[in-house]
């Protein structure tokens, strides 16, 4: 069989009438399956104009390219078409076929207006960045850089303070979670915090031990004892309750509610605290 040449090398031009980075980040997830062959990308933004779309056609002809696009305007989408089968140039249009299934399923034309995936774009790396943030600064960790917080979860363990964080993250939130433990100070770096962002999570104590010893099922391993016993669950509780009070944070009990209502109750204690707010609370 014969081995691909490695050295051999393929240019793709990502064009776009507007910044190009919905055309470059699908080029680019693509690539990711591609390993034998060198490949140079090249992003072309802002194309509006037949003169410039003919400029990157004499270039793409030059080296042997392939041009990925997307185009809001029919004309240059169908101009690129052509241009492609009169030049010998393989072209990849992303958005045409959807926006043309959508005209028909929803009998209305799209509005063909440039830079309309700006936003998508734009709020997809937020949310990204979001997640990053939210996992560095889970469980007490990353306490150096919580100032960077946009809401801050405390609880004691199984409070549904992980996956409350991380479905908030997903709605675009920078989230920090901290443990609160029997007889321990809470770390000094959150007296810097604004308090407004800060959420404290409480539970039934019954409805705890319950969790945890589910927990405790599903790892199939012995925890220490103290864990699961139920007088030494509400000393944690009843501890965490007065530091909470002495902070003067706003108590949430998630003990019947689910990780989508409890994070939904976050954001309205954020939103009447601080008026910060990130598309609908529902």
């Amino acid at each position: 069989m014969v081995q691909p040449d490695k050295e051999f090398k393929r240019y793709i031009f990502a064009v776009s009438d507007a910044t190009g980075k919905t055309c470059e980040t699908v080029v680019q997830a693509a690539l990711t399956q591609f390993t034998t062959t060198q490949i140079t990308l090249e992003t072309f933004s802002n194309v509006r104009t037949l003169k410039k779309v003919y400029e990157i056609f004499q270039r793409a002809s030059s080296v042997n390219g392939v041009i990925i696009y997307t185009m809001a305007s029919p004309k240059l989408r169908q101009k690129i078409t052509e241009l492609g089968r009169l030049n010998g140039v393989p072209t990849v249009d992303i958005l045409g076929p959807v926006l043309t299934r959508l005209s028909d399923l929803l009998e209305i034309s799209p509005m063909a207006k440039p830079g309309l995936f700006r936003q998508l774009d734009s709020d997809y790396f937020k949310r990204i960045e979001a997640v990053d943030f939210t996992i560095k600064h889970d469980d007490g960790i990353g306490l150096s850089s919580i100032a960077g917080a946009e809401i801050v979860l405390l609880g004691v363990s199984r409070t549904s303070k992980t996956p409350a964080s991380i479905y908030l993250s997903y709605r675009g939130w920078k989230v920090a979670n901290i443990p609160v433990m029997l007889d321990e100070e809470l770390p000094e770096a959150l007296h810097e915090i604004d308090p407004k962002k800060i959420i404290a999570l409480t539970i039934n104590p019954r409805r705890l031990e319950v969790i945890r010893c589910q927990r405790q099922m599903k790892l199939n391993t012995d925890m220490y004892s103290s864990y699961i016993d139920i007088e030494q669950i509400r000393r944690e509780v009843l501890y965490a309750v007065r530091l909470f009070e002495h902070g003067q944070w706003p108590i949430l009990d998630v003990t019947y509610k689910s990780i989508e209502e409890t994070a939904t109750e976050v954001m309205r204690l954020i939103y009447a605290r601080s008026g910060l707010k990130k598309g609908n609370i529902f």
